[in-house]
């Protein structure tokens, strides 16, 4: 054994001595490509009183201290409605006077049992005859505007944010607003449709009749109950839920496409209490700023989580394909064929990673409860993903089926349009809790921390301790820098995130106009000779290979033979002697 591992090294060296001049040649040196005008990480544009905790027209509003946190004076209008706050608060909201009725404390528990609550339908990013850029523009991330029909608050002013802004006010956005009331109260829910196409709202989940007392289809739903609701044409739903739950609403309306576009939403039925006013909107999900009474019982804070997915083709071809309502309904409807479509755009209430660390976080402290609402609005399964932390579910669909049912993991599967209610804790005990950080929590179906296949994207947060945000909501990282994914350009497919792990970008982008000299070459330039002259014979792979073959087995022989040739030798010399 130990002659044949002398025999192969002996022959591999002098196999490929020869072929040292045909090493591969130096590199060219890594390029450096600049960041293009990155966005600020969280803008001066926030008014800084809007994170504080404060009390408006005799609502409680919590802290919150994301970068983009919801206008106090929306959330008051939300809980008191509309018709019972002060005509200053109503003014620093967009909100229409009629947006949130509330009246008639019917079982004297000190809150109102009747809430009259209107929405209407808004196209985002979509398109006009009279500009090429996108009306009403959300971006999902810097410099993505995929086109969605949302429902909406009803609002008294503009749809955007000035005459010289286009972008969507901010109670125009994905996804459409989380509906809070509570349980045994009667609530008439009128679509008002703002929209060119048919609309519907399905009550999924949420206990309602299926005839209304007026002998109206009362379920959304055109093949079965009532006829889908035209363009500038009103419909009401009137429901008295009788239980608490986690649900959901949608428009019913050619579902594979009107639910994709955006027409969907979290409802949340709320366990009766005394004196529970809740929070009847909470418009791109996230933190509930005013708690109900019950889940202030037993969590610190309640955040609702919508996931959606969105296809390119869908969002931002055939969404845009024409200013013809028919022709929109064609292409729609009798063209896409969702079965072959594949989603491009994963989103956490609205928006892609960076987005998410704006107005997505979680905030945690030690040894608290939080309670989350989780929608699964993707159009395939999800798999719900919590790094330091094993959350537990406690709720199915809006369904507490037990203690039994309380299942501690790390990772929930989802189905499309599922919800399960989770309870995340602060216990620093290796189970619950892992200890203080900033920790991410994303979908880990792999393609869904993607946006339009770069990443790191898509639906991606962070579960982030108190003490390491800074005075505008941002975690205090201590990884890579976040201002890349702030770029454009980087969404764009034109900057290498990665050329900044080390200070000598060894993982950049080769600079292939760079002037530089080898110091070997592969392949030896051609020599030039004068005519007449016979260039010298240049020896060619194959033979270089021959002979470093000959010389192999020579070794080979030399080494396996030698005691042989070594006698040999020696009788040679005595027979001299």
């Amino acid at each position: 054994m130990r002659k044949n591992l002398l025999a192969v090294i002996g022959s591999t060296v002098l196999l490929f001595a020869h072929l040292e001049g045909q090493a591969a040649t130096d590199l060219p040196p890594s390029a450096k490509v600049d960041i293009t005008s990155p966005e600020d990480v969280c803008s001066n544009f926030t008014d800084p009183e809007w994170r504080k905790a404060q009390v408006i027209d005799g609502v409680a509003i919590q802290e919150s201290k994301l970068c983009n946190p919801d206008n106090p004076a929306d959330i008051a209008a939300f809980v008191k409605g509309t018709n019972n706050i002060s005509m200053e608060t109503l003014m620093e909201t967009q909100l229409a006077a009629d947006a949130i009725t509330m009246s008639d404390d019917v079982d004297g528990d000190g809150d109102p049992d009747k809430i009259i609550i209107k929405l209407e339908v808004v196209e985002l990013n979509g398109r006009s005859p009279d500009v090429k850029s996108p009306i009403t523009t959300f971006d999902i991330a810097p410099g993505i505007q995929p086109t969605f029909w949302v429902y909406a608050p009803k609002t008294r002013d503009m749809s955007t944010l000035s005459i010289y802004e286009p972008i969507a006010n901010p109670l125009l956005r994905v996804p459409s607003p989380v509906i809070r009331v509570e349980q045994d109260d009667t609530i008439w829910i009128v679509l008002e449709n703002t929209h060119y196409l048919p609309h519907s709202i399905h009550l999924h989940g949420i206990d309602h009749p299926f005839m209304d007392r007026g002998g109206n289809g009362n379920d959304g739903v055109g093949q079965t109950s009532n006829m889908d609701t035209m363009p500038g044409e009103t419909k009401t739903y009137v429901i008295k839920p009788r239980q608490p739950g986690t649900m959901y609403y949608h428009c019913h309306v050619q579902p594979h496409t009107h639910i994709s576009m955006g027409l969907q939403g979290i409802f949340v039925v709320e366990e009766n209490r005394p004196n529970n006013w809740v929070q009847t909107l909470n418009v791109g999900a996230g933190q509930v700023r005013h708690p109900s009474v019950a889940v202030s019982e037993k969590y610190a804070s309640e955040y609702d989580l919508h996931y959606q997915s969105a296809d390119k083709e869908l969002h931002e071809v055939v969404a845009r394909s024409a200013n013809d309502p028919r022709l929109i309904a064609k292409h729609m409807n009798m063209e896409y064929d969702i079965t072959d479509s594949i989603d491009d755009y994963y989103m956490l209430n609205g928006r892609s990673w960076p987005y998410t660390i704006r107005e997505s976080l979680i905030e945690m402290d030690k040894d608290k409860l939080v309670k989350l609402r989780v929608l699964g609005g993707h159009t395939e399964s999800m798999a719900l993903h919590f790094h330091g932390h094993k959350p537990t579910i406690t709720h199915y669909d809006g369904v507490d089926n037990g203690p039994n049912s309380h299942i501690q993991r790390d990772v929930f599967g989802m189905e499309p349009a599922q919800r399960l209610d989770l309870e995340l804790s602060g216990v620093d005990d290796g189970l619950h809790s892992f200890g203080p950080g900033v920790w991410m929590f994303h979908d880990h179906v792999e393609k869904a921390f993607t946006t339009n296949g770069i990443g790191e994207g898509g639906d991606i947060s962070l579960v982030v301790y108190k003490e390491f945000l800074d005075d505008k909501g941002i975690p205090n990282i201590h990884g890579m820098s976040l201002a890349p994914y702030f770029s454009k350009d980087h969404w764009k497919g034109k900057y290498p995130i990665w050329q900044d792990y080390d200070a000598w970008r060894s993982l950049g982008l080769p600079d292939l106009n760079a002037e530089y000299q080898p110091s070997k070459v592969a392949v030896p330039p051609a020599v030039k000779t004068p005519m007449g002259v016979t260039p010298p014979e240049q020896s060619s792979t194959i033979g270089n290979l021959f002979f470093g073959l000959i010389m192999g087995l020579l070794a080979y022989t030399l080494i396996t033979k030698r005691q042989v040739l070594i006698d040999h030798a020696r009788k040679l010399i005595k027979n001299q002697r």
